[in-house]
């Protein structure tokens, strides 16, 4: 039994999917494993109050938040939506992103190789969707059905932003002589990491080149539901942690968000609109 219909009609894919849907379910259900194990065991999993601070309150958002989007992803591509497929890989992304974070921070151990296989895992099946996507089948349906050019400045900009904080931090660093925490200097690696993929997938779309339809949607997805989970994020930890509530940094990430949210949006609405959406 097959759970993706190929016809070209319902989904624009050269190959079956079946091994990617099992991947991300294998994921998914490893997403759970480490989420949970860090929340009920957060004294043995995390070794320090700055690890609990910065990654108990990640546990929740990968459950709540996550989770949820990977999910949605697949099960709206197995009713054969288009928008479904485009969020997967944005979806993958997600997971990809947020466990760089652990793996780069994590002392070694069984918490960290768990990161490592979700890390190695989530690449794996984001490259083999794209893969299996019909480039020229996408780009027909979705070319003037949205809108390229201001997708693709945000994501250019975004990443180039991105780039811009990692290296202001750095000299920062490098000025005052203060090092940065271990877990600050994970999540700039991880971003350092995000860049490239939205810089070159906003080229791709303002050039209107096949890859840019791809991946554009899912890049944005990723971006908006980070975006999100962060102010999540801040929202939970004072809750679960003795950090403090960071009201002007919600504030300013809401702010940054919203530059994201409106292109996501628009961008989806042309993918609805489409008739095979």
């Amino acid at each position: 039994m097959k759970f993706f219909r190929t016809d070209p009609t319902t989904l624009p894919i050269n190959n079956d999917l079946q091994l990617i849907l099992i991947s991300s379910i294998f994921i998914t259900v490893l997403m759970i494993v480490a989420s949970l194990t860090g929340i009920i065991n957060s004294e043995s999993v995390y070794p320090s109050d700055e690890f609990r601070q910065s990654f108990l309150p990640n546990d929740v958002v990968n459950l709540c938040i996550g989770l949820p989007i990977l999910i949605l992803s697949m099960w709206l591509t197995r009713r054969g939506k288009l928008i479904g497929l485009l969020f997967w890989p944005g979806a993958l992304f997600f997971v990809f992103y947020n466990y760089l974070v652990y793996v780069f921070a994590m002392p070694p151990g069984l918490p960290f190789l768990l990161h490592l296989v979700l890390v190695s895992l989530s690449v794996y099946t984001m490259i083999a969707l794209v893969a299996a996507m019909d480039t020229n089948a996408v780009q027909e349906r979705l070319n003037s059905a949205v809108s390229e050019r201001l997708a693709g400045g945000v994501l250019v900009g975004m990443g180039v932003l991105f780039v811009l904080r990692v290296i202001a931090l750095i000299v920062e660093s490098l000025s005052s002589g203060v090092p940065i925490a271990e877990t600050d200097m994970a999540v700039n690696v991880a971003d350092f990491f995000l860049s490239p993929a939205l810089i070159i997938g906003g080229v791709s779309l303002w050039q209107r080149k096949n890859f840019g339809y791809i991946v554009g949607l899912g890049l944005l997805f990723n971006a908006s539901m980070l975006f999100i989970g962060l102010i999540v994020f801040l929202l939970i930890q004072p809750l679960i942690t003795n950090a403090p509530f960071a009201l002007v940094d919600v504030v300013v990430i809401l702010g940054m968000g919203s530059i994201c949210f409106i292109p996501t949006v628009l961008f989806m609405r042309g993918v609805i609109k489409n008739r095979l959406a």
